[in-house]
């Protein structure tokens, strides 16, 4: 198969081979690999891939480019054999994709109102796709505001983009939870940046992170008045077919790669309690 133009996969189960174009290292564990883009492949915010470092195995990755780049992106973080297999590729290397899959962020919901966005660690990857579209839309979404958590300053994700969406129309915030002398910002868990927000009026909530930390906020936000229907989250659990085929992903009743990964936190609230799950 040329991979100069390729097909796309002639089922959901079947990877399409393609060329990794760029590879760039965000922190000492996570890089961000840019990938061919198939002719026709189309996703949304909030959707995930099954990337396949060939001969290792297959993990999901959630989109964490603009739907409409040039090219497909993905945010990854090195902490097992295939994560560290696919961090390790070089431009013109090869890997395999399924996808997109999963049920994305409901950005509708959020139109006209206050779209506040709150990200723990690389759970900001799986947020940056709804951000940029938010931003570049400011009819539709008059105030974007951005909450990022980091282990430590070294941590940070994207922080030159942070900086540019705080300098234009977004008011973004972060915090870290362990600082070096250099950091003069916040310090702390993501929701002690809440009441820096005005939430006095309507606002739409999309969380990603630590499942600790998005029941934390969710709590909090709703304690500040935001509507429980108002809050979303991203879930992570062990997706292996993205089918809803093998089980491995099933939260109660649903399954994760199907029925999510973004929930409407009610959907979920109760479930987030129970470590089993």
């Amino acid at each position: 198969m040329s991979l100069d133009a390729p097909a796309q996969p002639k089922g959901p189960l079947l990877p399409l081979p393609l060329r990794v174009e760029a590879v760039r290292q965000e922190t000492k564990d996570t890089w961000t690999l840019t990938l061919e883009r198939p002719a026709g492949y189309s996703f949304a915010p909030g959707q995930f891939d099954m990337l396949y470092a060939f001969g290792i195995g297959e993990v999901p990755i959630s989109h964490s480019g603009d739907p409409a780049d040039a090219s497909l992106i993905h945010t990854i973080r090195a902490v097992g054999a295939v994560t560290r297999a696919l961090c390790a590729l070089q431009p013109g290397d090869t890997l395999g994709l399924r996808g997109p899959f999963g049920r994305p962020w409901p950005l509708e919901q959020a139109r006209g109102r206050h779209a506040l966005f709150v990200g723990g660690g690389i759970g900001l990857a799986p947020l940056r796709p709804a951000i940029l579209a938010a931003l570049a839309d400011p009819v539709a979404y008059p105030r974007v505001t951005v909450l990022s958590g980091s282990r430590t300053p070294a941590d940070r994700l994207y922080p030159a983009e942070l900086a540019s969406w705080g300098e234009g129309r977004g008011e973004v915030h972060e915090t870290v939870d362990a600082a070096s002398e250099e950091w003069r910002g916040n310090v702390g868990v993501v929701t002690t940046l809440l009441p820096f927000v005005d939430l006095s009026g309507p606002t739409t909530a999309f969380l990603c992170g630590p499942e600790i930390m998005m029941r934390f906020t969710a709590n909090a936000l709703i304690g500040r008045g935001v509507a429980p229907e108002d809050v979303f989250v991203s879930m992570e659990r062990n997706m292996q077919c993205a089918v809803a085929t093998c089980g491995h992903c099933q939260l109660a009743g649903s399954f994760v790669c199907k029925d999510g990964p973004v929930y409407g936190y009610p959907e979920v609230d109760r479930l987030m309690l129970v470590r089993e799950l």
